[in-house]
């Protein structure tokens, strides 16, 4: 079968694209790699070279938060970040300033933020809204000159963190407790909606936010004091963004503790019912 395509503008090769990808319904995943084809079934995706083949007839969006966007992102891609209480808004007058298709991307194949921001984006009435539900991770490592790291491009794929770098730099409850000490800077990157007031270390830890500008005051303190980062999030998520750029600013030593706040509460919860039932 043959096709004419050699009067096709770039609105149309993107059209082109994406039906070739809807009437095709295959993929190169397994349905194990990608769980989200299956619990979204609704939503339609965009592959590597799809996505690739659209620029720049398309609009990209990441929504992802901020501190991640900010760290590593597609470049000329727009961050508006999904749960935000003006997220339909935004992408509305996306659609109204543009005809391109619309694709939302997060961290990865597991992430489920890019298919629930589709589908909220088709339940709104915005038309020719799509995933690219492959993520961040591989389309740097397949297309480093079209991606932003740290503010700069291209992106070495070899600058990309690990699984195994990220466990070395992480601690579980008992160990970073260990470590706290005088020669220790306890920060704490929760947002103030997360902390709901509460600290794990109250009167030694500092409260900060997830921002490469307020962090490095404790950054260059931890450098000229030879003292040790301990920094914990939420549930353990967020700080894998910022090892970014602790290894951009080369510091020396750091740990992030695992499970966040989340797991320290549960182990707290879960010694105190343990005294209880050998109380009684």
């Amino acid at each position: 079968m043959k096709f004419m395509l050699s009067g096709l503008t770039g609105r149309n090769w993107a059209a082109l694209w994406l039906a070739l990808a809807v009437l095709a319904g295959g993929s190169a995943w397994a349905a194990d790699d990608m769980p989200g084809r299956t619990r979204f079934p609704t939503v339609k995706w965009v592959e590597l070279e799809q996505l690739k083949a659209m620029h720049p007839n398309v609009i990209v969006v990441d929504a992802r938060s901020r501190y991640e966007y900010d760290t590593l992102h597609i470049k000329g891609a727009t961050n508006v970040v999904y749960g935000d209480g003006g997220f339909i808004d935004e992408i509305k007058a996306l659609r109204a300033g543009s005809s391109h298709p619309i694709v939302f991307y997060c961290n990865g194949r597991t992430c489920m933020k890019s298919y629930e921001a589709t589908l909220d984006a088709q339940n709104a009435g915005v038309s020719d809204v799509f995933t690219f539900d492959v993520g961040i991770f591989d389309w740097v490592k397949a297309y480093p000159d079209d991606s932003v790291l740290l503010g700069k491009s291209p992106v070495d794929p070899a600058s990309l963190i690990g699984k195994d770098k990220l466990k070395a730099h992480t601690l579980g409850v008992a160990e970073f407790e260990k470590r706290i000490g005088d020669s220790a800077i306890i920060l704490d990157v929760r947002d103030r909606y997360q902390q709901e007031g509460t600290t794990l270390f109250p009167m030694r830890q500092h409260s900060v936010p997830l921002d490469n500008t307020a962090l490095k005051r404790y950054v260059e303190q931890a450098r000229a004091e030879g003292k040790t980062l301990l920094i914990y999030d939420a549930t353990g998520g967020q700080v894998r963004w910022l090892q970014y750029y602790l290894e951009s600013e080369n510091v020396a030593s750091y740990y992030f503790l695992k499970g966040g706040a989340k797991a320290y509460y549960d182990e707290l919860m879960s010694e105190m019912v343990s005294r209880s039932a050998k109380a009684k």
